[in-house]
């Protein structure tokens, strides 16, 4: 059986989604923490269990019989959790009930030395499944395209695009991702350890994407440099909590290191197509 972890949530849906395409719902099951989210799969075929990574058993029931797993990284700092203690327990369960393959969500920004806080978790966590006896494969994706408007949402409304000085980033669209983790987990591909980035074709940073996005909505929108401190001070005015102010620095130190510019073609190869590009993703934002 294939198991897909998170599939309440945008990814882990796209991905069971595409998943379909490949192979019987019956041989799909989705491991999540509120069955009742998915109930729609259940009633497709697809095994729904509930399963949380903070709860040993609940895994162990969720992945009876799991020939390979797909780990959607946990997003437990968000709420001051700990992602990596939760990514160990899976990982160790996974080894327990005998999992042939664990695909765990990475990111290109993966690497210990990363100014990116969840680059740094994504290295951790790519170190334990190197060392946990277990065959296995980081997607390392591509900085998801979707982030483009969750960052700069007031920005976007107001018509000026605010930020300390970036760097390119290789955007990357959810369905295009998705896809591709879909193969993977099917066995129509395969690709041992990390894979190469899975990006797009083009990286911008937030100049290029404010004129793409004037272009798409018909409206001026300007590029205004800050300096961090400012932004900082604007983020603490309107309530924002430390660990989110963190990733948000982080974010635009690594821009500008060039942790998210690399281009690869590796996610085209796999999809038979051109990646969506940037200015497709704005189009349905501002149509």
């Amino acid at each position: 059986m294939l198991i897909v972890t998170g599939a309440s949530g945008k990814l882990g849906r796209m991905i069971v989604d595409a998943l379909l395409h490949h192979v019987p719902a019956e041989r799909i099951g989705v491991s999540v923490r509120a069955p009742e989210k998915v109930a729609d799969l259940a009633k497709r075929g697809v095994r729904v269990r509930r399963g949380d990574y903070s709860e040993p058993d609940s895994l162990r029931h969720a992945w009876e019989d799991a020939e390979r797993i797909l780990l959607v990284s946990s997003n437990a700092a968000a709420t001051g959790g700990d992602p990596l203690k939760q990514h160990e327990t899976a990982i160790a369960i996974a080894k327990e009930v005998g999992v042939q393959r664990l695909f765990y969500t990475s990111q290109v920004s993966s690497s210990p030395d990363s100014q990116f806080p969840p680059g740094r978790d994504h290295a951790a966590t790519e170190k334990m499944l190197a060392s946990a006896g277990i065959a296995w494969t980081a997607l390392r994706h591509g900085f998801y395209a979707d982030s483009i408007l969750a960052m700069n949402a007031k920005g976007f409304e107001s018509g000026v695009l605010t930020g300390p000085e970036d760097g390119k980033v290789a955007w990357t669209a959810h369905e295009d991702l998705a896809a591709v983790d879909a193969l993977l987990l099917a066995g129509r591909e395969f690709i041992d350890g990390p894979t190469p980035p899975l990006t797009g074709n083009e990286a911008l940073d937030l100049t290029d994407l404010a004129h793409l996005a004037g272009e798409a909505s018909g409206r001026t929108i300007e590029r205004c440099f800050v300096s961090e401190d400012t932004m900082v001070e604007n983020a603490q005015r309107a309530g924002a909590p430390a660990g989110a102010i963190a990733v948000m620095v982080g974010y635009y130190r690594a821009a500008l290191a060039g942790e998210f510019a690399t281009l690869d073609p590796t996610l085209q190869k796999l999809l038979g197509r051109q990646p969506t590009a940037v200015r497709d993703v704005f189009e349905s934002i501002f149509s």
